[in-house]
């Protein structure tokens, strides 16, 4: 396993890290996440990324549970939660000073420890000034509750405002994003956030594989009965994810990883990887012999070159 700083911080993340959106306290249970989970921190990885809107708070309930059972050294691993859907109140959405200081207890119980290392805005709130949201983390930062904090699914004249803020009045400064990131959805990392990269910012990038997509196991309009895709309550994901685009695509990439003598799943990983400003790929994962597949994704990683890299994005591009 690889280490990489987070942006300008000094704090350092594994390559690959594991989440849990849509599978663990949900897909799966407290077993399978600890499979998962042992799989992941076995093989070096020690980020560990968690949301209060992850089946209801239960992923982080779940990971919390693992972890402490398994003994695991708490300052050798990096935690986080995200702020922005906590229940169904009127104070229970968004990101108000109320809003970000009692998801953040709420969130460190959840994952029964004193302290968490990341914390992001899951969204940004229309209804709460971005200096509000920004005050409420300083005192998270301050009080010793959250070490660094960020956003998720920004616009980059968000961040910089939010960043700006921080920076004149003195506060702890934003320092990562979590925005979706792969092959088939690339834009906004790479073109809008330009300016979000210069000011030093890490990322923690959710969604490699497209929700999927990307390892082949929809091609020809399949749907295992044992992929999230299959679920009920994730149908709007699948009309979401799984367009006939999106399938073609993949299958176009299917003849590289043959070529390069991994999965498809393993080539679209290793890709993020070699992309700049990458500090961490985020899996998923409601099987371990997932996630020990996936860290393949190094090796092959290791065999790309700038060549490499332009035939892949050539075969996802040829219908653009």
């Amino acid at each position: 396993m690889n280490y990489r700083k987070m942006g300008r911080t000094g704090l350092k993340l594994s390559e690959l890290s594991l989440g849990s959106w849509v599978t663990f306290g949900g897909q799966v249970g407290e077993d399978v996440a600890k499979e998962c989970m042992t799989a992941a921190y076995d093989a070096g990885i020690n980020f560990f990324d968690g949301a209060e809107a992850y089946a209801h708070g239960e992923a982080e309930v779940v990971m919390g549970n693992v972890i402490k059972k398994q003994g695991w050294r708490r300052e050798g691993l990096v935690l986080s939660t995200k702020i922005f859907w906590g229940g169904k109140g009127p104070n229970d959405v968004g990101l108000s000073h109320k809003r970000i200081i009692e998801g953040v207890n709420a969130a460190l119980r959840r994952w029964q420890v004193d302290y968490l290392d990341l914390a992001f805005c899951h969204r940004p709130d229309p209804d709460t000034p971005i200096e509000e949201t920004a005050r409420a983390f300083d005192i998270l930062v301050r009080q010793g509750k959250v070490f660094y904090w960020g956003t998720s699914e920004w616009s980059a004249h968000q961040i910089v405002e939010a960043h700006g803020l921080a920076d004149q009045a003195g506060w702890a400064k934003p320092c990562m994003e979590q925005p979706q990131y792969n092959l088939l959805v690339r834009d906004r990392f790479e073109l809008e956030y330009a300016q979000v990269w210069r000011l030093g910012y890490g990322s923690t990038i959710w969604s490699p594989l497209a929700s999927g997509v990307l390892t082949g196991k929809y091609s020809g309009g399949k749907t295992p009965k044992d992929s999230r895709l299959a679920m009920e309550q994730n149908a709007w994901l699948k009309d979401m994810v799984a367009t006939p685009d999106k399938l073609e695509a993949a299958t176009r990439l299917e003849p590289l990883a043959k070529e390069l003598g991994c999965s498809l799943a393993q080539l679209s990983i290793a890709w993020c990887l070699k992309k700049p400003n990458v500090s961490t790929v985020i899996l998923g994962a409601s099987k371990a012999s997932q996630v020990k597949e996936n860290l393949g994704a190094i090796d092959v990683a290791a065999k790309l070159d700038e060549q490499w890299v332009k035939r892949i994005e050539k075969a996802v591009d040829a219908k653009r």
